[in-house]
């Protein structure tokens, strides 16, 4: 069950129109919050929100770019009407998935602009008037590729490793404020996003997750951050803390290789 008290009664969900994302809005929703979905594709957005309105809840959506400062612009003010006592950032994709030294640096710029700026202008926009209210939450999305370096993850792992800190260090500025703040860290989940990059989920040993369980797990967890990590992935967390580096990321790459069909 999710306070009402505690995180009502709107929730903003940034990446809310599928995958865990449109979890995370099918759940709120069936217990009562109304939403705010944003997403950059307008149809799959306005179906998520259409199975939202069938648990009556009252949902807006806001089809935008959150790389785009404008478009942070038009969710400001789209919501300055609101009280939004629940934030979830779930819009972290990784859009340059190229070799470093093979990709655009306008590219990877939208990758750190999404995960690191649009993260900032959210969090403190909405958290300012949590804090104020001495009350609320916020659930950043995070990725098991921020505990180590991976080909191809080159500048995504590096923004999810950004997020974690980030995450840690507001959770202890508003603990105080009773507003709750949770990173959320995901390994393999069975996402249309996913999907249509071609993981193979099948890899023996691989743990895949699925989306509605990642949204139900970084709910119940919401009040006990900073750091979450969901779908019984936190002893390959641990193994990727050990301090022989070369060790760590060369097993991973191996296994990583699998897993997106390389040799």
């Amino acid at each position: 069950m999710i306070d009402l008290q505690q995180y009502g009664p709107w929730a903003v969900i940034a990446g809310g129109s599928e995958g865990v994302g449109a979890e995370f809005a099918g759940q709120l929703a069936a217990e009562g919050l109304n939403l705010v979905l944003l997403a950059r594709k307008p149809g799959p957005l306005e179906a998520t929100a259409d199975e939202c309105r069938r648990h009556g809840a009252q949902v807006r959506t806001l089809a935008v770019d959150l790389v785009d400062p404008a478009g942070i612009d038009r969710l400001f003010a789209a919501t300055a009407d609101l009280e939004v006592g629940l934030l979830i950032d779930n819009a972290g994709a990784n859009t340059c998935s190229e070799e470093f030294l093979d990709g655009d640096l306008a590219d990877f710029q939208r990758v750190i602009d999404l995960n690191i700026g649009a993260t900032m202008r959210l969090t403190q926009h909405y958290g300012r008037a949590m804090r104020d209210r001495r009350r609320g939450g916020i659930v950043l999305v995070g990725s098991m590729a921020g505990y180590l370096g991976s080909v191809r993850h080159t500048v995504y792992g590096g923004v999810k490793a950004f997020d974690r800190i980030f995450a840690e260090g507001l959770w202890l500025e508003l603990r105080d404020y009773d507003v709750h703040v949770l990173h959320l860290v995901l390994g393999v989940t069975r996402t249309p996003a996913m999907e249509r990059v071609g993981l193979n989920f099948d890899v023996p040993g691989m743990r895949v997750a699925e989306p509605a369980d990642v949204a139900r797990e970084g709910l119940e967890q919401l009040p006990n951050g900073p750091v979450y990590i969901v779908g019984g992935n936190a002893d390959d967390v641990a193994r990727r803390n050990d301090p022989d580096r070369a060790k760590v990321v060369l097993g991973t790459h191996r296994f990583m290789q699998k897993l997106i069909g390389g040799n």
